[in-house]
C-alpha cells in the first residue's frame, strides 16, 4: 500500500526524539511490533504514568492493546483512530499515526523558543504534558460554583437552626393529639386502599381468567357428552344382523337349562335313595 505522508511522518518522529530510525521499507510488509512500540512511546510521550500493558504476543494481547490506545487518545488527546487501520500495521496505520505525531509536533512547535535555550540533548528528551484539560478545567469550574453556591446554602440553613431547634424541641416535647394524628393520616390511608384495590382487581382479573377457563372447558365437556349421547342412539337404534339367531339360541338354552335342572334333581333324589337303601343293607348286615 502506499504510504501517504511518509516523510513527513519520519520528520516528526525524529523530531520528537523517537530513538529508532524508521524507513519506508518498515511498512511494505505488516509490522506490528514497529507499530505497537511506535503507539507505546506516543503514548508515553502524552502521558508518562500511563499504564498500558505493551505484551502483544497473541492476537487477543494485541486486539486489547489497540483498543487501548485508542481510547486513551480518544479520552485524553481527543484523537480518534481507527483501530482496524492500526491492527493491519503497514502504510495505512502510519496516516493513523500521524494523526498522533502531528498533535505532538506542534505542541512542540509552539514551545519551540523555549526549547532554543536547551541543549541538543535535553531537546531530544523534551517532554510536554497536556496539564491545560479543557474539560477538566471546565469540570473543575462548575464544581467549584457548586460548591460556592451550596456553601451559600448550607450558611443559611446553619443561621435557622437556633430557631429550628427551639421549635424541634418544642414539637417533640408536646404530646401527640389525636386530631392531628387523625389529620397527617388519610394519605397513609389512602395509599394502602389503594394498594388493597389494586390486589382485588388483580384478584378479580384472575378470576376472570379462570372463569374463561372454566367456561371452555365446561363448553368442551358439553360437547364431547352430546356426541356420545348421539353415539349410543345410533348403536341402540341399528340391531345388529346376527341379533334373531342370537335369540333363538338363548330360547333353546333356556329349554336345555330347565331339562337340565329337572335331571339334577332327579339325580339328586335317586342318589339319596341309593344311600338309604345301602344303609339299610348295612344295618340289616350287622
Amino acid at each position: 500500500p502506499a504510504l501517504p505522508h511518509f516523510s513527513d511522518f519520519t520528520e516528526m518522529m525524529r523530531a520528537l526524539g523517537y530513538p529508532r530510525l524508521i524507513s519506508m521499507e518498515n511498512f511494505h510488509t505488516p509490522n506490528f511490533m514497529l507499530v505497537s512500540e511506535v503507539l507505546l512511546w506516543l503514548v508515553k510521550r502524552y502521558e508518562p504514568q500511563s499504564d498500558i500493558p505493551g505484551d502483544v504476543e497473541t492476537e487477543q494481547d494485541r486486539v486489547f492493546f489497540i483498543k487501548a490506545v485508542a481510547q486513551f487518545m480518544a479520552t485524553k488527546a481527543h484523537i480518534k483512530l481507527n483501530t482496524k487501520k492500526l491492527y493491519q500495521a503497514d502504510g495505512h496505520a502510519v496516516k493513523e499515526l500521524l494523526k498522533v505525531t502531528s498533535v505532538l509536533y506542534g505542541a512542540m512547535n509552539t514551545q519551540g523558543g523555549e526549547r532554543a535555550h536547551l541543549p541538543e540533548e535535553d531537546s531530544t528528551k523534551f517532554k510536554f504534558d497536556l496539564g491545560s484539560k479543557i474539560a477538566d478545567l471546565k469540570a473543575a469550574r462548575q464544581l467549584a460554583s457548586e460548591i460556592t453556591s451550596k456553601g451559600a446554602v448550607l450558611y443559611d440553613l446553619l443561621g435557622k437552626e437556633v430557631e429550628l431547634r427551639e421549635a424541634r424541641t418544642e414539637s417533640l416535647g408536646r404530646p401527640l393529639e389525636i386530631n392531628e394524628a387523625e389529620k397527617c393520616q388519610p394519605w397513609f390511608t389512602i395509599l394502602l386502599f389503594q394498594e388493597e384495590v389494586q390486589k382485588t382487581k388483580d384478584m378479580l382479573n384472575n378470576v376472570a381468567l379462570d372463569e374463561a377457563n372454566l367456561e371452555a372447558k365446561i363448553e368442551k365437556r358439553k360437547l364431547e357428552l352430546e356426541r356420545s349421547q348421539k353415539r349410543l342412539q345410533t348403536l341402540q337404534s341399528v340391531r345388529p344382523a346376527f341379533m334373531d339367531e342370537y335369540e333363538k339360541i338363548e330360547e333353546q338354552l333356556q329349554k336345555q337349562y330347565s331339562t337340565y335342572l329337572e335331571k339334577f334333581r332327579n339325580l339328586t333324589y335317586m342318589e339319596q335313595l341309593l344311600d338309604d337303601h345301602r344303609r339299610t343293607e348295612q344295618e340289616m348286615f350287622e
